[in-house]
């Protein structure tokens, strides 16, 4: 019997040992989680996130958070099973966020070059709508193109067949929804006078259609504008980035003195996009305090899944909607939800 017992006795710690060592192994998966939130109208690491210089700034009563989703990489069995079992957080295949083809370093790589693109565009899309245009400018004339002779260095180009040029990505669509061999009338302005051209345009075998001329995007505006935020990835900041530009540089308060949360892409015109992570960006948002989160059309179908209590969830397509919305909230009116 005690030799029996002892048998026992060490196959119960055989059992044990081997539990915790397959609840301790690695396995393929990651685990989502609430990010951190961020104030752009506040300060990180004792600096402004959004830094503006050479005009008069307003300050603001209250925030405009962006949210983010924390990854945890290396994921035991144990962790797994507890993110299962959470409403916080997400257990999703490793290769959604880590690629197999793509190293850990060249996913962060990845992610810090769109976050930079999404202050970029965030930038443009909010100085636009505070009467900064974009100019489309040629820097360079492609000798025997079709512009030769006809553009120059340093014009302007405004339109296309009478269709307004807003931006660089624009005008390439614009000459590229006609067929090689059309003739487009440009407009453009010269030392500030305007001016038309007819150009016909070409291609070369397998390329879309071109009319000679490399150009370059700029917004001109007497101020200087940065903003500095790091340890943070992704494009999903750019809508939050051009709020609180907006709310910096326009004497009106945005918020209302609220804590005003939200989420999405932007791009140079001030649509919004979707993101992923929207069930952890509401938690985020709803633990920094925020009465009303703004999430992009595209989302609102998983936003309504996973809404958290007291925390209205507001429809944003682009950034006039979001201003809309927000000045909804101002007035005490009720927005579009989602």
């Amino acid at each position: 019997m005690r030799r029996r017992g002892v048998t026992v006795l060490i196959g119960a710690l055989f059992t044990a040992l081997l539990s915790i060592g397959v609840l301790a192994a690695p396995i393929p998966y990651v685990v989502l989680g609430p990010g951190p939130t961020v104030d752009t109208l506040g300060t990180e690491d004792d600096k402004e996130v959004i830094q503006i210089s050479g005009t008069q700034t307003s300050s603001s009563e209250g925030q405009l958070r962006l949210t983010t989703v924390g990854v945890q990489p290396d994921v035991k069995l144990l962790a797994a099973i507890m993110g299962w079992f959470s409403d916080d957080e997400a257990v999703v295949p490793r290769e959604l966020i880590y690629p197999p083809n793509e190293t850990r370093e060249q996913v962060d790589q990845r992610n810090a070059e769109d976050f930079a693109a999404s202050q970029t565009s965030a930038e443009t899309a909010a100085l636009r709508k505070l009467g900064y245009p974009v100019q489309v400018v040629v820097k360079v004339v492609t000798a025997g193109g079709p512009a030769e002779g006809a553009l120059q260095v340093g014009d302007v180009i405004t339109s296309v067949d009478g269709q307004p040029v807003t931006t660089a990505t624009g005008l390439t669509e614009l000459i590229r929804a006609e067929p090689a061999g059309s003739t487009l009338t440009i407009g453009y302005t010269r030392g500030g006078a305007p001016a038309t051209v007819p150009l016909t345009t070409r291609a070369e075998s397998g390329q879309p259609p071109r009319i000679g001329v490399e150009i370059g995007q700029e917004q001109p505006h007497p101020f200087e504008l940065k903003i500095d935020l790091d340890e943070i990835g992704g494009p999903s900041a750019g809508l939050m980035f051009a709020l609180g530009i907006i709310d910096k540089i326009d004497p009106e308060d945005l918020t209302g003195g609220r804590i005003i949360a939200g989420t999405g892409t932007i791009d140079d015109e001030g649509n919004v996009g979707a993101i992923g992570g929207i069930p952890q960006k509401l938690v985020g948002a709803k633990a920094a305090g925020a009465s009303v989160f703004l999430v992009p059309a595209d989302n609102c179908e998983e936003a309504v899944r996973n809404a958290q209590p007291d925390l209205p969830l507001l429809k944003v397509g682009n950034l006039d909607e979001a201003l809309a919305a927000l000045e909804a909230v101002r007035a005490g009116r009720e927005a579009p939800r989602c």
